[in-house]
């Protein structure tokens, strides 16, 4: 077997992945920006008792299939209260606003994460929404309608914790219509972007049925960056223990809908994510929507009936803050699921362990990345050194195989027969120079992955002009050059050690298709040319350490 025609098999399997990536991801997410919420539907058993506690409810037009009514029924407007206050909370890790009309989040900033890497960069701002019908979180007896918003009341306007400061509570109480109140505690805790919030509802002197929901509503975090071009961005949630993420393709064909033992539901991109989630096992239902380039995700507890006087909780924790692993390991309920290198997830996680390994060290996630490839270079240094070694010792044979080709060229069967007993005679393996290469894929596409959407390498220097290993590779010049705006030095440094160790690679090729492969290092090049930094260092080093490797081995055949 020829090794180029692997290696070329290789190649086009990595071309499909990105190109799938990128003419198919990529528009699926842009579909959800453009997709406009559909008619409103009627109200099913879980909505019906909203006229219970504000006031009745419309008659709905009939329902469109496929849409859930709590998302399809859900208010378009509504006008700001002027008498609800903005309850504003600082902590060590992050200032948010709460508005007292509805409860929701006006303002969610992460004190430790900048929106872009400039200087002057503000914080990252994870509330995208203005309306107060849109403001993450909202708690709602009306399967999510929200037809009305209550006016809740704090018992302060503003809460300061520092690192040595105890967990600290927030209440909020709102009076519904029916003579129903609502007492809303949210405790801060000052290490941990985790927030308790519970909902205790008091019925009054009336028989009473809601339909008890929590409201996530989202926009895009960040847009334009390299990696948001091809890694997942939307709504998503750990349900039946299988996580869900729906994509921009799905949300456009209608409400989706998912139901079971809720572990949690978010909204995330590469870096970051919002997530509700629920206290107390039972059965939910989840219903994800698009209005715009807003989602809608709705956890919806069901049908609650309330005698005159009961009093029922509802709790739940929140997360709003980064997508760093060992963050969601310590933070627990399982959120960790919500960083998904798919088929590679096994052999990814330990690799960025091994990253921030070594990062804990040397404090520079560019000499990390040059260190952990290293590492996994000399793991497989010794097959691929057997592997370089067959395919020299295939090239020695090139005459004698060429002359049997020429001999039996009217007899394949014959011609495959002595080329066999060849190989058998001169201990050749033909495939001996495939193998190392096709067990070193797996790893190299969990690398791929972990560069790609760690939040580690988000806004992380290297050196130079490379102050952000997650953006692609540019050096200033004082001029703007077109579609590039820099230099991609160290893409074209990748490039040239691969038309080098291309050079120094024994060769079985035919000539036509060896013309065809002096073409990949510059193929390699125009496709990484706007891949996260981080990647490109991977692959530069690694191409580096393969030149000493082949050059070692050439000079140990050449003694032979």
């Amino acid at each position: 077997m020829d090794m180029y025609r692997a290696f070329l098999a290789i190649v086009l399997s990595f071309i499909i992945l990105i190109g799938y990536q990128f003419f198919f991801v990529k528009p699926a997410l842009q579909q959800q920006g453009g997709q406009q919420q559909t008619q409103q539907a009627e109200q099913n058993k879980t909505g019906t008792g909203a006229s219970a506690v504000e006031k009745t409810a419309p008659a709905a037009p009939a329902a469109v299939p496929g849409q859930e009514p709590a998302v399809a029924a859900r208010a378009q407007k509504v006008e700001a209260n002027p008498n609800a206050r903005d309850i504003v909370i600082d902590t060590p890790l992050y200032t948010a606003v709460i508005s007292e009309q509805g409860g929701g989040f006006k303002s969610f900033e992460l004190k430790k994460y900048k929106r872009d890497n400039s200087q002057n960069s503000p914080l990252m701002q994870l509330v995208k929404t203005r309306s107060p019908l849109d403001l993450p979180v909202l708690f709602t007896l009306d399967n999510g309608a929200a037809e009305n918003l209550p006016l809740y009341r704090a018992d302060r306007d503003h809460i300061t914790l520092s690192q040595e400061d105890q967990v600290t509570t927030l209440t909020m109480t709102a009076r519904l219509p029916g003579g129903v109140e609502v007492t809303r505690t949210l405790v801060f805790d000052p290490s941990t972007y985790l927030i308790d919030t519970s909902y205790t509802v008091k019925n009054g002197d009336t028989p009473f049925q809601a339909a008890p929901a929590m409201v996530l509503t989202n926009k895009p975090f960040t847009e334009g960056t390299a990696a948001s071009r091809y890694m997942f961005s939307g709504p998503v949630a750990l349900v039946n223990d299988e996580l869900h993420e729906i994509k921009g393709k799905k949300l456009s064909q209608g409400v989706q809908t998912l139901q079971g033992n809720v572990t949690w539901a978010a909204y995330e991109d590469n870096y970051f994510i919002c997530a509700l989630i629920p206290q107390e096992p039972t059965t939910r239902m989840v219903t994800m929507a698009a209005s715009g380039d807003k989602v809608h995700t709705i956890v919806a507890e069901g049908v609650t009936q309330l005698a005159p006087g009961a009093v029922q909780e509802f709790k739940y924790k929140m997360y709003f803050g980064p997508k760093k692993l060992s963050i969601l390991k310590e933070t627990g309920y399982e959120l960790s699921r919500a960083i998904n290198f798919g088929w590679f997830d096994i052999i990814a996680k330990p690799m960025l362990w091994l990253l921030n390994f070594f990062y804990d060290y040397v404090g520079n996630y560019g000499v990390a990345i040059i260190l952990l490839t290293v590492l996994i270079k000399g793991i497989f240094w010794p097959i691929t050194s057997k592997g370089m070694k067959s395919m020299k010792n295939m090239q020695k044979l090139q005459p004698k195989v060429a002359k049997l080709k020429e001999k039996y060229k009217d007899d394949p069967q014959r011609m495959n027969q002595e080329m066999m007993a060849l190989y058998k005679t001169y201990k050749v393996n033909p495939l001996g120079g495939c193998l190392p290469m096709f067990l070193q894929i797996p790893f190299f596409f969990a690398l791929y992955k972990v560069l790609l959407m760690s939040i580690e390498l988000r806004h992380a220097p290297f050196m130079l002009w490379i102050t952000d290993l997650s953006a692609p590779d540019r050096l200033w010049i004082g001029i703007d050059i077109p579609v590039l705006h820099g230099i991609p030095v160290l893409t074209l440094l990748m490039g040239a050690s691969m038309y080098l160790q291309q050079k120094m690679t024994p060769t079985t090729a035919d000539p036509t298709q060896a013309k065809i492969m002096q073409w990949l290092p510059v193929l390699f090049t125009f496709m990484f040319i706007n891949f996260a930094s981080g990647l490109v260092l991977y692959w530069f080093v690694n191409n580096l350490l393969s030149i000493l490797q082949q050059q070692l081995i050439n000079r140990q055949t050449s003694k032979a």
